[in-house]
């Protein structure tokens, strides 16, 4: 709805520590994923357009599907390799395997529905990132290689959930996400408190987020605080 492009959608299923890289593959994580990556896979099939193999001025990204050519669309298809299902889908079927090409900005997010509470928003803005082929296959036949792979590293603030890449895995609800295409972080966050969805956990830097102005006498510094209040204050716009 805010990117008008297609979503993945995969199991947060891995931190990847430098050292387990290392101890595991005998290689060292270099460039973005230095110091470490969350490894996102899903079990069974994912949208194609997570192959990364659509471009914007000349870098991979996932369009609307309007703006999708055909050449992008034959290219999405060749990057996919189509697995047969594994024995726990009883129903049989095919997998769509393949690893999303490095450099895209994403953003992973999870409404977690918490007893007493209610639902609860979670997000957290990074990159796709390659890694070397001989590291990639070894950490994805750790899980199964049938399955779509996205290497992902959240960007990081150094404090609270966004202290390490290990703190974003830790921090996360379950083990499921959305992957959207872009930094929609900021987007995500102006629609939650429309809906009165308080935000638990993002990345955002505190001047690209809008919240009504009413947000401002629930408190001004702990603006996460404040989300609570005023979505409690305000109750659920749709009941």
């Amino acid at each position: 709805m805010l990117t008008d492009a297609a979503q993945i959608f995969a199991d947060v299923r891995t931190y990847w520590s430098p050292e387990a890289v290392k101890r595991v593959t005998g290689k060292e994580l270099a460039g973005p994923g230095a110091n470490g990556v969350i490894h996102l896979i899903n079990s069974g099939p994912a949208a194609l357009d997570g192959t990364g193999e659509q471009s914007i001025n000349g870098q991979p990204a996932m369009k609307p599907f309007w703006e999708i050519t055909e050449d992008e669309v034959r290219k999405c298809l060749e990057a996919t390799q189509w697995c047969p299902a594994v024995d726990f889908f009883r129903g049989g079927g095919y997998s769509t395997s393949f690893t999303t090409r490095g450099g895209m900005p994403m953003t992973i997010a999870r409404i977690n529905i918490i007893k007493g509470l209610g639902p609860v928003l979670q997000l957290a803005e990074g990159y796709s990132v390659e890694l070397p082929q001989d590291i990639h296959d070894t950490l994805v036949n750790r899980t199964n290689p049938t399955w779509p792979t996205t290497w992902f590293v959240p960007r990081l603030t150094g404090t609270g959930a966004f202290r390490d890449v290990y703190s974003v895995m830790s921090h996360w609800g379950s083990n499921h996400c959305a992957i959207s295409y872009g930094h929609i972080g900021a987007e995500l966050i102006t629609l939650a408190s429309m809906l009165r969805i308080p935000v638990c956990m993002h990345n955002v830097p505190r001047e690209r987020i809008f919240r009504p102005a009413a947000w401002t006498a629930f408190g001004t510094d702990d603006l996460e605080g404040a989300d609570y209040r005023a979505c409690a204050a305000f109750g659920p716009l749709y009941r």
